[in-house]
């Protein structure tokens, strides 16, 4: 942090932060909807009133998956801004021509398989601990009576009113939702951010790279950063749940 306060000043710790607004809206946009979609179809088929905890883990990771495979290509390319040398490649659509011309299409997807295999139980961790949190407090003795006020008061409260688990538990539990995967994942997300900077004449395959990783940094290396990311991590998963909860009441969206 010194260093880049330093070097690039304060408009450094906000470096390609317009194209992971790109990224990042659409990623939880599609992410959100799949996991709904998901969740509904398994609860479908199965005839229970309720998703069982399972349905919530496998829903999670597919949606995990889809959002992942429709929105790489951004994730690469901000990747590839924030490195050594890539202002200079001029933005956005600049390196994107940059990585097609010189890599080909495909080096937009560099590092889809470890992603895939990170978001995949990322998703799973993210969802379904949230869910299960959400339903262990809405059947309690404390979240029963608080969900029969809101019923008796639907007409005269605000959106606010109307969160089921109330803002500070909203907030709380995606904090801990968007931890506890974030934890259990990260190795994977170094692992891809590896694959995603290496060029194409010196190119290894993900397990290649996790050994090298792991060779010149020992197994602590593929946790290196894990500390700002969780503190990244802390404030945008208890936010995007906050909002996708608001939203969906707004919205009226079941």
């Amino acid at each position: 942090m010194h260093a880049i306060a330093t070097t690039q000043g304060l408009k450094g710790f906000w470096k390609g932060n317009f194209v992971n607004i790109l990224r990042t809206a659409p990623f939880k946009a599609v992410n959100f909807y799949a996991y709904d979609s998901y969740r509904k179809q398994l609860l479908k088929w199965s005839g229970n009133e309720e998703s069982a905890n399972f349905e919530r883990f496998i829903a999670g990771a597919f949606a995990g998956v889809t959002a992942t495979i429709m929105c790489i290509p951004m994730d690469t390319i901000r990747t590839k801004m924030v490195a050594p040398g890539g202002e200079a490649l001029g933005g956005v659509i600049g390196v994107a021509r940059h990585m097609i011309q010189t890599e080909g299409f495909f080096s937009l997807y560099k590092g889809l398989v470890p992603s895939l295999i990170s978001m995949a139980p990322s998703g799973a961790v993210f969802y379904g601990v949230y869910d299960i949190l959400k339903m262990a407090y809405l059947h309690s003795p404390e979240g029963k009576k608080r969900v029969s006020m809101m019923k008796q008061q639907k007409q005269e409260t605000n959106a606010l009113d109307q969160l089921e688990l109330g803002t500070v538990r909203t907030l709380l539990y995606g904090a801990i939702a968007g931890c506890c995967a974030e934890a259990a994942t990260y190795p994977f997300e170094v692992v891809r951010r590896q694959l995603q900077m290496q060029v194409k004449a010196t190119r290894m395959n993900a397990l290649a790279t996790c050994l090298k990783i792991v060779d010149q940094g020992g197994v602590p290396a593929l946790y290196a950063g894990l500390i700002p990311s969780l503190l990244q991590v802390l404030p945008s998963a208890s936010i995007s749940y906050f909002v996708y909860e608001l939203m969906k009441i707004v919205l009226k969206v079941e």
